[in-house]
């Protein structure tokens, strides 16, 4: 890519000469631990607001919150067509953001009218242990083979070659959408989590912007967005035009666009860490609902008491410390405007998250980038 974008970590700017943070290894211990204790507040906030401030209200909160999740059941949706579970403590979880056009996502810019795509895909890999996590992205351009699937009416989608892989969800909807991440890896899913365009937006209006910087200026008409070089604070509307250009970042193909949104996904959970979110209920309430309404999970999430366990089990897991790459990927021979996964990287990187293994640094690089 000839485009970069980097976040502005906030604890090492606390830590520069005349701040207030510390230095040396004991500082550094005591913030990894800060914020391995901070990951959890993402789901457990919800809770936080129901325990901290809703008083008398708290059943009326909680019900509303855990009511504003939408769940899929994934064994039923797909079958026992399915790879093995990890035999091992490790968790993978896909990761979705829908580009649906109905409903709130109305106003939110250009894209499908009648229906919704993944425009995100995010295959999320905790190794045993949970005290790291690496985010591998697949470039929604990508030809894939799309299996089988059953649709929401109940009716069957024929398997087909050569789809593009963000074509799965607005023909079959989320579940295939695993099936088809399931087939072309071989890693079984063990949840899923989908968030719309909408909340996206309303997640980081609530939390108050995330900051960015960039070390060249975008300009893109197609998203809005029109940011100089440097350090940003965005608001919703510009992050989700940030994380959604495409045409003014590398040769204006998807895959410039990847490093954008990992680079957000990180700075955002950043910003959540350094959120007061337990001192302050009413804000957590905020941040909480607006996640919550425009959240779809796999039936075993599809609750706050299932989304708090599950974070609990997160707890050693640092954002700072997450890696993300991409889908190693060559420009496809026949239609140049595609990419096909890029072998054997592609092949090595899937056994490794597997078999809960250290990903080779030979499976990293991608061809369609030069990397």
């Amino acid at each position: 890519m000839t485009h970069s974008a980097t976040t502005e970590p906030r604890r090492a700017r606390r830590a520069a000469p005349g701040g207030r943070g510390q230095s040396g290894g004991a500082g550094r211990r005591r913030r990894r631990e800060r914020g391995k204790r901070r990951w959890g507040r993402i789901v457990l906030l919800v809770l936080a607001v129901v325990l901290l401030g809703a008083g008398g209200t708290g059943y009326w909160l909680y019900s509303s919150l855990d009511g504003n999740i939408e769940g899929v059941d994934l064994d039923k949706a797909i079958g026992d067509d399915r790879p093995e579970k990890l035999p091992t403590s490790g968790q993978n979880i896909l990761v979705l953001g829908s580009d649906s056009r109905s409903g709130d996502n109305a106003s939110l810019g250009t894209g499908n009218v009648s229906g919704a795509r993944s425009d995100t895909a995010l295959v999320m890999h905790i190794p045993e242990g949970r005290t790291k996590a690496v985010a591998v992205s697949i470039p929604r351009d990508t030809l894939v083979t799309r299996p089988e699937c059953t649709k929401s009416d109940g009716s069957t989608l024929a398997s087909a070659k050569r789809v593009m892989f963000n074509s799965v969800y607005s023909l079959a909807g989320p579940a295939c959408v695993v099936k088809t991440v399931e087939q072309m890896s071989g890693v079984r899913m063990d949840h899923f989590v989908e968030i719309d365009f909408a909340g996206f937006k309303g997640l980081v209006d609530a939390i108050g912007g995330v900051t960015v910087t960039t070390d060249k200026a975008i300009e893109d008409e197609s998203s809005g967005l029109d940011l100089e070089a440097g350090t940003h604070k965005l608001d919703g509307t510009e992050s989700l035009a940030f994380v959604r250009t495409r045409h003014g970042v590398g040769d204006g193909s998807d895959l410039g666009r990847i490093g954008l949104q990992q680079q957000f996904m990180v700075a955002l959970l950043s910003e959540i860490q350094e959120q007061d979110l337990l001192g302050s209920p009413t804000k957590a309430y905020k941040i909480a609902n607006s996640l919550t309404e425009s959240l779809t999970t796999d039936s075993e999430l599809d609750s706050l008491s299932q989304l708090a366990t599950f974070a609990r089990s997160m707890n050693g897991v640092d954002p700072a410390t997450m890696e993300t790459i991409m889908l190693p990927v060559a420009y496809d021979k026949t239609d140049p405007n595609r990419v096909v996964a890029a072998e054997p990287q592609a092949t090595t990187l899937w056994k490794a998250i597997r078999t809960d293994s250290a990903i080779p640094e030979s499976a990293k690089k991608s061809p369609a980038t030069g990397g």
